[in-house]
């Protein structure tokens, strides 16, 4: 009788002898990506397919790190690694240590390992970029002689700045040579010494642009002494050289435009800033206008023949009220006079009527103190020797001779005797002889 195996052991001598075979342990076979999973352990579960036939692939975790790119279905690529039998399911497969792109993927891997390496010796730091000028003279631009490209940086410039000379270099951008012939065109517009260079060409496969791939190209660029514009394919292209670049340009076209300053706007600007400066000057001409006139004033009004004219001025005001004054007072005092003088007759009669009565009363008072007056009442008075009139008996002496004056003469008398009496008694006494 046979013997009978189990299906373990079946699947354990087909792994078997999978492992023993040599060229099945370090296998590379190129495929169409068909079906593909990232899952979320990290392994990636794909199958390499051709026409007719299929494979079971899959990629652990631990050799990812090495995948520079994303699996896709469609993609051609070559997988490397160990075909091996999976026993749970009694499948073989591919277990796959690296991926790497077929065809334009080469060219891709290769673009990656050298923008690292560039990247790794700082060609791409920005402190080694210049910066381009503002206003250039010259243009110098590498990049085949015929196509869009060189059509539309002449077109742009020309319109931008039709006074920027454009210093062309046909170079070949494509095929064998191309690269070489990029670089001949750099180091000629650097030796013409332009103000600035567009190196680039329109668009195309990876395959078309692959001469600006090329080190020497990003070697030529990077050390060069003008400053470079890189203009390579379509804004979705990437190349070297836009990263060793000191300005990358999606287009041929933006690269002109960034090239070449547009001389309207800067004409624009021109005007912009002489209204704005002329606005500005007068705004201050007519600041000092002023300040000029109000320091005028300030000086005519402190100028001594100001002050002058305003002492005349007051000196002719005040004579003008004095002289004003002077007439009203005047007037007033004509008016016055003037009343005065039809009053004047009245006045003076009542002055005179009081003055004659005035008068009167003190002749009345005067005609009765008068001595002649006494005398004509019958009184008389009393003289010394010498006329002194005598006022009290007290004066006289016994045998003194004496002098008495009457209304109508005098008469000399001797004093015999006399006799005093109070002055009361005497006046009493010469009463009652006065009458006898």
């Amino acid at each position: 009788m046979a013997n009978v195996y189990s299906v373990t052991q079946v699947n354990n001598y087909i792994k078997n002898m999978f492992t023993q075979d040599f060229l099945l342990q370090g296998l590379s076979i190129q495929g169409e990506i068909g079906s593909c999973k990232y899952h979320s352990s990290g392994h990636i579960y794909f199958t390499l397919k051709e026409k007719g036939a299929a494979l079971n692939c899959v990629m652990f975790a631990a050799y990812r790190k090495g995948l520079g790119f994303t699996l896709a279905e469609g993609q051609q690529v070559i997988a490397t690694g160990s075909v091996e039998v999976y026993e749970r399911d009694g499948k073989y497969q591919l277990y796959a240590r690296q991926i790497r792109l077929a065809g334009s993927g080469r060219l891709y891997e290769q673009y990656e390992a050298l923008k690292k390496e560039l990247e790794e010796m700082g060609m791409f730091d920005n402190s080694y970029k210049q910066p381009i000028p503002r206003f250039i003279r010259t243009l110098g631009v590498v990049t085949a002689p015929t196509g869009a490209a060189v059509r539309d940086i002449i077109q742009i410039t020309q319109r931008r700045n039709p006074y920027v000379q454009i210093v062309l270099y046909p170079a070949q951008v494509q095929g064998e040579g191309a690269a070489q012939s990029i670089v001949n065109g750099i180091h000629a517009l650097e030796a013409r010494n332009v103000d600035v260079m567009i190196v680039g060409r329109g668009g195309g496969s990876i395959e078309d642009l692959w001469a600006f791939n090329e080190r020497i190209v990003a070697e030529a660029v990077f050390h060069c002494a003008v400053p470079v514009i890189s203009a390579v394919g379509h804004e979705t292209d990437t190349t070297i050289i836009d990263f060793v670049s000191d300005l990358r340009a999606p287009t041929p076209s933006a690269a002109a435009e960034l090239a070449v300053y547009d001389v309207r706007a800067w004409l624009a600007s021109l005007e912009s800033v002489e209204a704005q400066l002329t606005g500005q000057m007068n705004h201050r001409l007519a600041m000092s206008r002023a300040r000029l006139n109000y320091m005028k004033k300030v000086l005519a009004a402190r100028h001594p023949g100001a002050g002058l004219r305003e002492q005349r001025n007051r000196l002719a005001h005040l004579q003008d009220r004095m002289n004003f004054r002077m007439e009203k007072k005047l007037s007033d005092l004509l008016y016055r006079l003037e009343d005065d003088r039809e009053r004047l007759p009245q006045l003076m009669g009542k002055k005179l009527d009081v003055r004659r009565n005035r008068l009167n009363v003190q002749a009345a008072a005067l005609k009765g103190l008068s001595p002649y007056q006494k005398l004509r009442q019958g009184l008389s008075y009393v003289t010394d020797e010498n006329g002194r009139t005598l006022h009290s008996a007290a004066e006289l002496s016994e045998g003194q001779r004496i002098g008495l004056l009457f209304r109508d003469g005098r008469v000399s008398a001797r004093v015999l005797e006399k006799e005093l009496k109070s002055a009361q008694e005497g006046l009493e006494y010469g009463c009652e002889n006065a009458g006898q």
